[in-house]
């Protein structure tokens, strides 16, 4: 039972000397505490000090309020060389125009699996027009890039049907319809282009396609 009471009165006191010990170096963080405090006031007082031996004074408060800059979206015009960039990376002027056409008179074009009855009523006028872009009167390259931006923003509208004005290259070198035959060409590497035809008198005759689209939900990047 001694034993028992002489380590009992072992533990108590190494309790108070922890308690002891803990209580010391929270003093001593305490003390240095106070000695940092009084240090940055020191500091701070011997340069607001230094400044006012100087004459420099605090500017006057105002009333502008500072705003959290802004992100800017990209710029549109880095979407439009993107898009061109794509345009022509993906069209060639290669193709064999003529074996892919319809051999009839005015050269239409359907893909595979598009029946021809979707062709005539192309033809017939059926098609509703909704937008138009006209090439007339552009060099090659600029010519394949606008219709490349017209397809991928038809596309993304929602349009179906489309007039594409290439111009009959009466006012061409030799008289010879240069974009014609080109543009034909491109529109058949696209998988927006379901379909084409030359236009009706009345909607531009040989120098114009009537062009069908896939649906937004179909159509390829």
């Amino acid at each position: 039972m001694a034993g028992a009471r002489l380590r009992h009165l072992g533990e108590l006191a190494r309790l108070r000397d922890e308690l002891a010990e803990r209580e010391r170096l929270q003093r001593q963080q305490q003390a240095e505490d106070r000695a940092r405090e009084e240090r940055v006031r020191k500091e701070s007082g011997d340069f607001l000090g230094a400044m006012d031996e100087l004459g420099v004074a605090p500017l006057a408060p105002t009333e502008r309020v500072e705003h959290a800059p802004r992100h800017h979206p990209p710029h549109a015009k880095s979407r439009a060389r993107d898009d061109a960039a794509v345009m022509v990376e993906s069209v060639s002027d290669e193709i064999d125009v003529e074996r892919l056409l319809d051999t009839d008179e005015t050269l239409s074009y359907r893909r595979s699996g598009v029946g021809p009855d979707v062709l005539r009523k192309l033809r017939r006028g059926e098609w509703v027009i909704q937008a138009e872009i006209d090439l007339h009167g552009l060099r090659v390259d600029e010519a394949r890039t606008a219709l490349g931006s017209f397809l991928r923003e038809a596309v993304k509208r929602g349009l179906r049907c489309a007039r594409v004005v290439h111009g009959k290259g009466l006012g061409s070198k030799d008289r010879t319809p240069v974009l014609k035959n080109k543009v034909r060409g491109w529109l058949m590497q696209r998988d927006e282009v379901i379909a084409f035809c030359q236009a009706r008198g009345a909607e531009g005759g040989a120098g114009a396609l009537v062009v069908l689209l896939r649906p937004a939900t179909t159509a390829k990047a």
